[in-house]
């Protein structure tokens, strides 16, 4: 019995970090979602055909409409790249299913809409640790994004190109 209470003590405590490493033994530091380096892998934005009206302040995703990367900041919407190609994309078709369909980490709750929220006031996501991927991500994929070691900037795939924000 003691050891099942102390497996769920170490559980709970566990779930209090909220650190998840991806394909990686820790988290670097105060990262919340983190992945390893010299990767040739990034995150894949989502790809939406209508920009949600209830977005908050650091959404990312691609718009299929006019092929752009954007982020939201204060209700507006800033292309991070050039306008870009969704070519050979196979795109889901099925119905989302209704309700809050969504991954919350760093929180029980949020007010945030979106797919994968990171909820913190401490933690933040590292991004996938790619050494200049224009060149070693060998079939990128239309809204990827990952950062860049060599040019130690962020970097987003329009489906065309690169794009580099520092």
């Amino acid at each position: 019995m003691k050891k099942v209470i102390i497996i769920i003590t170490l559980f709970q405590i566990g779930l209090l970090s909220a650190q998840i490493a991806v394909e990686k033994q820790q988290v670097d530091g105060d990262g919340l979602l983190d992945f390893p380096a010299n990767t040739t892998k990034g995150i894949l934005l989502p790809i939406v055909e209508t920009l949600p009206s209830n977005a908050v302040a650091g959404t990312l995703l691609m718009d299929k409409n006019d092929q752009i990367i954007k982020m939201n900041i204060e209700s507006a919407w800033v292309p991070l790249s050039d306008s870009g190609s969704v070519a050979g994309v196979v795109f889901n078709t099925n119905n989302e299913i209704p309700g809050q369909n969504r991954i919350i980490m760093g929180s029980d709750t949020t007010a945030a809409s979106g797919v994968l929220v990171l909820e913190s006031s401490h933690k933040a996501l590292v991004l996938p640790k790619i050494a200049t991927p224009h060149t070693n991500v060998k079939s990128p994929y239309p809204g990827m994004i990952c950062y860049d070691t060599t040019s130690k900037s962020m970097a987003v795939f329009d489906g065309l190109k690169w794009s580099y924000w520092k």
